[in-house]
C-alpha cells in the first residue's frame, strides 16, 4: 500500500476508533476501578484505609443497645490500587476474517485497560501464527494495522503463548475471543485452558465482541468449554466493562440470555 494511501487509511481509522474510545473508555474505567477496589480490600486495614459503612453493616450483629454503638469484629477496608499487586488481563484475539468487528473493539479495550495504572495488560492476536502486540497497545490504530485479517487459526499454540507469560495465575484474568474453530490440536486447547484454570487463571471466551451479535462458531468446542466451567458467548461492547470486571472479582459471569 503506497504510504499516501497508509496514511489516509490511518486517517479515517483513527476517526472511527477514537470516537469508539471515546463512548466506551469512561464507562469501562469507572466499572473496572469499582472493582478492582472491591477485590484489594483489606481483611486488616490501618485505620486510614477502613470502609467504615461496610465495616459498619458487616458488624451489626454486634450492635450494643445500651451503649449505642457496634463494637466490630471484623474490619472491612480498601485496598489502595497503588500499592496493592496489579492485576494482569491477556487479551487473545483471533483475527480471522469473521472476527474483524472483534479486533476493532478488543483493540480499542486493550488500549483502555492499558491505561489503567492497576492492570497490567497484553495484547495478542493469531491465526496459525502468534503476534503479541502489547507494546502498541497505546495506539489502537497501530494494533489494526498490524492486525492480519484472515489465514487458519491454532487456537492451541496462541493460548500456549499467553500461558508462557502468565506469572501470577491468580491475579490474571485470560480473555479469548474466537470462534473456536480450531486448527491446531483440538484436545490440547481443552486441556490448556483446564490447566491454566487449575493454576488460578480466571478465563473467559468471548465468542465475538462487537454490536452484531454472535458469529457462527464451534459449537463442540464451546460445549467442551462450557464443561469447564468457561461459557462462550458473544459480548456486546457495553456488556464488556460489566464482563471484565465479575472475571477480576471472580465471581459468575453476566452472561447476557440467548437472543
Amino acid at each position: 500500500m503506497p504510504e499516501t494511501v497508509k496514511e489516509t487509511a490511518r486517517a479515517v481509522v483513527r476517526k472511527v476508533v477514537q470516537d469508539l474510545e471515546r463512548r466506551l473508555s469512561s464507562r469501562t474505567r469507572a466499572t473496572l476501578t469499582g472493582a478492582l477496589d472491591r477485590s484489594s480490600r483489606l481483611a486488616r486495614p490501618r485505620h486510614r484505609d477502613i470502609d467504615w459503612d461496610r465495616t459498619i453493616r458487616a458488624n451489626l450483629k454486634h450492635y450494643l443497645p445500651e451503649h449505642g454503638t457496634v463494637v466490630p469484629e471484623r474490619l472491612i477496608g480498601h485496598g489502595r490500587a497503588a500499592r496493592s499487586l496489579r492485576k494482569e488481563v491477556v487479551l487473545c484475539i483471533d483475527q480471522s476474517g469473521s472476527m474483524a468487528a472483534s479486533v476493532v473493539h478488543a483493540s480499542v479495550f486493550g488500549a483502555v485497560l492499558a491505561s489503567m495504572r492497576a492492570l497490567d495488560t497484553r495484547l495478542v492476536v493469531f491465526d496459525t501464527s502468534v503476534v503479541d502486540l502489547t507494546d502498541q497497545l497505546a495506539d489502537p490504530v497501530d494494533v489494526l494495522f498490524g492486525t492480519r485479517l484472515g489465514g487458519g487459526t491454532d487456537i492451541n499454540r496462541a493460548l500456549a503463548y499467553c500461558q508462557s507469560r502468565i506469572t501470577r495465575p491468580a491475579e490474571t484474568v485470560v480473555v479469548l475471543i474466537s470462534d473456536l474453530h480450531e486448527g491446531g490440536i483440538r484436545n490440547g486447547m481443552i486441556k490448556r485452558v483446564a490447566a491454566m484454570q487449575a493454576s488460578g487463571v480466571q478465563f473467559v471466551s468471548l465468542l465475538a465482541l462487537s454490536d452484531e451479535g454472535a458469529p457462527a462458531y464451534d459449537r463442540e468446542h464451546a460445549a467442551a468449554l462450557a464443561a469447564l466451567g468457561a461459557p462462550a458467548f458473544a459480548c456486546t461492547p457495553d456488556l464488556f466493562p460489566e464482563v471484565m470486571a465479575a472475571a477480576l472479582e471472580k465471581r459468575p459471569l453476566p452472561i447476557p440470555e440467548p437472543g
